[in-house]
């Protein structure tokens, strides 16, 4: 059950883009659906719950900066590089990149910058120059808009540009010299609507929405019938969140022992269970999982 907003609605920004799918499933999943009907800016979340609309991630930082919006998801790149004042709730862990240097190989000095002045590209001005500063390199900065990577060699020297895999970056001939930072889209909210104490209230029930599903994305709930001779031997077995729930079977023929487990501990935990005496093992997924 969704907690009441209605006392006081949340003026919710989602994320127009390449984050925007992700987000709008974390949502439905969390049990506050959108829908986006004909007027895609401004969707309905929740059934009118909250007042929504659709922007750039980098507006959103923004608007969340300002105050015109209380909640709202973002790239923590364009945190960083706005310098706003916003205060980050949940790491969705949506659409992970790293902010790098990069350079053409042949620029390279035994795998180092060349010790002359350089030309930098970047849609990051702020981060760029704090980055130049950093590592003592002689640059002047010239900004992009979009598509960084092709500037090298002609245009300017090297870049400084977000990256998933790589592929790009290959693909244009260069290489990484240095890693600014690693991002993904976050949920942020504005400072003075967490000093407000029915927003905050609001605001913390939405995040703890959203964590219910990223934390069940990683979980499944294990069940396994055991021996009482084995009970203790298996329950120690499983890396359940606090402890196992137990039950007794029918007849007194054992327990039933029931814990939340990590999906990346099944390989190594279902032979272990098994090789304890543990039989009907159930693996079910989870929706939500609040701890």
């Amino acid at each position: 059950m969704t907690p009441d907003l209605n006392a006081d609605v949340l003026r919710l920004a989602l994320p127009k883009g390449r984050m925007q799918e992700e987000v709008l499933k974390l949502m439905n999943d969390a049990g506050l659906p959108v829908r986006l009907g004909g007027r895609e800016y401004r969707p309905t979340v929740a059934a009118g719950r909250f007042n929504a609309k659709i922007l750039k991630p980098q507006n959103i930082i923004e608007m969340l900066a300002s105050g015109s919006r209380d909640v709202g998801f973002a790239g923590a790149d364009w945190v960083a590089e706005l310098g706003s004042d916003v205060v980050e709730l949940l790491d969705t862990g949506f659409d992970p990149v790293r902010l790098i240097a990069a350079a053409p190989e042949s620029l390279l000095v035994n795998g180092a910058l060349p010790l002359r002045r350089l030309v930098v590209a970047s849609e990051y001005a702020r981060l760029t120059a704090a980055w130049i500063e950093r590592a003592g390199i002689d640059a002047r900065f010239v900004r992009s808009y979009g598509a960084t990577e092709v500037f090298p060699p002609e245009d300017a020297d090297l870049i400084v540009d977000n990256t998933a895999t790589g592929a790009t970056l290959v693909a244009n001939g260069l290489t990484i010299v240095d890693t600014l930072l690693a991002s993904s889209t976050r949920v942020y909210a504005n400072p003075r609507a967490m000093e407000n104490r029915g927003r905050r209230a609001a605001i913390e029930g939405f995040t703890m929405l959203l964590r219910s599903v990223l934390d069940a994305r990683q979980r499944v709930m294990l069940e396994v019938n055991v021996s009482a001779a084995a009970l203790e031997a298996v329950c120690a077995a499983l890396p359940c969140m606090h402890e196992p729930t137990i039950s007794s079977l029918h007849g007194e023929a054992g327990f039933a022992v029931k814990a939340a487990v990590r999906r990346d501990a099944l390989p190594a935990v279902i032979p272990a269970i098994k090789a304890l005496g543990g039989t009907d093992i159930v693996i079910t997924a989870l929706a939500q999982l609040v701890a």
